[in-house]
């Protein structure tokens, strides 16, 4: 039977396993080196840097190239806002209807509503002073004119103990002393009426309301007597406590000595002036209680204590300042009138020199009154107005009463009524 040829497969298994077995009697450890070179043949030479070329350079930047700047924001990119409120927010804005915001007031707050109610009403305000001020000066000079009417002689008539002086002149020198007292009471009782009608002008400029002189003295009628009431009581106060004063120092002067008189007068004097501001000063919103809030004498009285307690004073300064500018107005105003009136009563004699000098000087004076009447009763308005708003929070009523625009004319002035006790 022929034998089978071997498979390809096997024979190339059969080599394989020579091979391995050569190898393995070169180390019985592992593989050995492996076979050199074949015979004639050198070693291959190293590799090592091409002929000609040395290191290649270090990589730094490209010539020309400084390091990359920082990584900045991009053009027109600013860094987010600290935690705050979100742009555009804020406390919601001060309702100001009128003349000044509703919210506590700074002296400036005052002051500069003070001008601005003459501003936006100056037929009711400026007007009416005009009125009620031209009215009192004409009065003024008809009693100052009568003397020299009297006299027919300038000197005689203001001098009753001047040289020649008869009987009669003398009595004419007397209706002069009497005279100026009557027109300082008219002038007092005409300041009493103009500061109760501007009150209730600027209770409704508060509210951005106008109003009309009728309209004024309408809602003043009703409070006039107890405004002159209370202003006739606070002058005879004053001047009882002032006449006691002088009747203790001319006591002492009397049964003591004139340097005790002096010695009792100085600090009985400075006491008199300290009493006369705090009273003066604790009174000073009687006047607008009576009007605004439409109370009698007595809780006015009460009413006004109770207001300026604990702020004295803050009150009493904001009136001092103001009776200050008031006074620096007016005397500027006032000065030229005076000047002139003055020369012509030293270097004339005739008695129409002197009456031609007392209306320049009457006209300077009304002048002055006209400017600072208004603001003076403004200010006290706007301080009565303000101590309410920071010891009742009446701020919240003005605030109601000016979002609800009241139609009635008489609305607005209701709102005074809510401190009413």
């Amino acid at each position: 039977m022929p034998k089978r040829p071997a498979l390809p497969g096997a024979a190339l298994s059969r080599f394989g396993a020579v091979d391995k077995m050569v190898i393995m009697t070169h180390d019985a450890g592992g593989y050995g080196p492996p076979p050199g070179p074949p015979a004639g043949y050198g070693p291959p030479p190293g590799y090592g840097p091409p002929p000609g070329y040395g290191p290649p350079p270090g990589y730094g930047p490209p010539p020309g190239y400084g390091p990359p700047p920082g990584y900045g924001p991009p053009p027109g990119w600013f860094p987010p806002p600290g935690f705050g409120p979100a742009p555009g927010w804020g406390p919601p804005p001060v309702l100001r209807p009128g003349i000044v915001p509703l919210r506590p007031l700074t002296l400036s707050d005052m002051f500069n509503g003070a001008f601005a109610y003459m501003r936006a009403n100056p037929k009711a305000t400026l007007g009416l002073t005009a009125i009620v001020v031209v009215a009192a000066q004409v009065l003024a000079l008809i009693l100052s004119l009568w003397p020299l009417a009297l006299s027919g002689d300038v000197e005689q008539a203001i001098d009753s103990a001047a040289t020649g002086a008869t009987m009669f002149e003398t009595g004419a020198g007397i209706a002069s002393m009497l005279s100026s007292l009557t027109a300082g009471l008219a002038t007092a009782l005409s300041t009493i009426l103009l500061s109760g009608l501007l009150t209730v002008v600027i209770g409704r400029a508060i509210f951005g309301s106008g109003i009309t002189i009728g309209e004024a003295w309408q809602r003043l009628k009703p409070r006039l007597w107890a405004l002159l009431g209370f202003t006739v009581l606070e002058a005879v106060g004053a001047l009882v406590l002032i006449g006691i004063g002088v009747a203790i120092v001319a006591a002492v002067g009397v049964f003591v000595n004139g340097w005790a008189a002096v010695a009792v007068a100085i600090p009985l004097g400075v006491g008199a002036l300290a009493v006369l501001v705090y009273v003066g000063t604790m009174l000073a919103f009687t006047p607008a209680a009576i009007v605004l809030e439409r109370l009698d004498i007595v809780s006015a009285v009460r009413r006004s204590f109770a207001l300026i307690r604990g702020d004295f004073w803050r009150v009493l300064g904001i009136r001092l300042l103001a009776m200050l500018v008031a006074q620096l107005v007016a005397g500027a105003v006032a000065i030229p009138f005076s000047f002139g009136g003055q020369v012509l009563l030293t270097t004339g004699s005739s008695v129409s020199a002197a009456m031609v000098a007392l209306v320049i000087i009457a006209v300077g004076g009304a002048i002055g009154q006209i400017i600072t009447g208004p603001f003076s009763a403004g200010i006290v308005v706007l301080q009565y107005t303000d101590r309410r708003i920071r010891s009742e929070a009446f701020d919240l009523v003005l605030q109601t009463g000016a979002v609800q625009t009241p139609t009635a004319a008489h609305s607005t002035d209701d709102l005074w009524l809510t401190g009413r006790r």
